[in-house]
């Protein structure tokens, strides 16, 4: 059995409100557009979650809202605190308990991009995927039965993209 992970970083959030705290802010307009992309680029290549686990954070929140904006047929999102700022270890024991084949997790870095670096046995060849700027997505197979039998350098990166791409 293949299960598939969508890896997805917030999109780019706005620091216009000084006074505002770091889970609360949104996304800027640059974010906004970018979330929007990349839910049309997950339409366009045909990778729909069935199951979404994200950060509770607003602006991943956004992120979400918009990505799935450009989809059809998504499930309602698992907004999780615990995916707040995440480190791999964290991110991994979430994706564990997942159940759906294909599963989108939108979250934040270092964590994000340190996960996908992680749970690959190869990197994907991009020049961007070690970095994973915002609303960096990839699509990570892995041939196991359930989430619960992921482990480190076990996935594949069948696919990458970075907004800058798509706008």
């Amino acid at each position: 059995m293949t299960l598939t992970l969508i890896l997805t970083r917030h999109a780019k959030s706005s620091w216009s409100e000084a006074d505002l705290d770091d889970h609360s802010r949104p996304l800027n307009k640059r974010g906004r557009a970018s979330a929007k992309a990349i839910g049309r680029w997950l339409a366009d290549h045909g990778h729909t979650p069935g199951e979404v686990l994200c950060s509770d954070a607003a602006r991943t929140r956004e992120t979400w809202a918009l990505i799935a904006d450009r989809l059809v047929g998504v499930p309602q999102a698992s907004y999780q605190s615990a995916l707040y700022l995440a480190d791999p270890e964290t991110m991994l024991a979430k994706l564990r308990g997942a159940s759906a084949g294909t599963v989108m997790m939108v979250a934040h870095n270092p964590g994000s991009a340190y996960m996908a670096r992680r749970l690959v046995a190869e990197p994907h060849p991009h020049e961007k995927f070690h970095h994973y700027p915002t609303a960096a997505t990839s699509v990570i197979e892995f041939d196991v039965e359930t989430w619960a039998d992921v482990n480190w350098g076990t996935g594949r990166a069948v696919d990458f993209v970075v907004p800058r791409e798509l706008i």
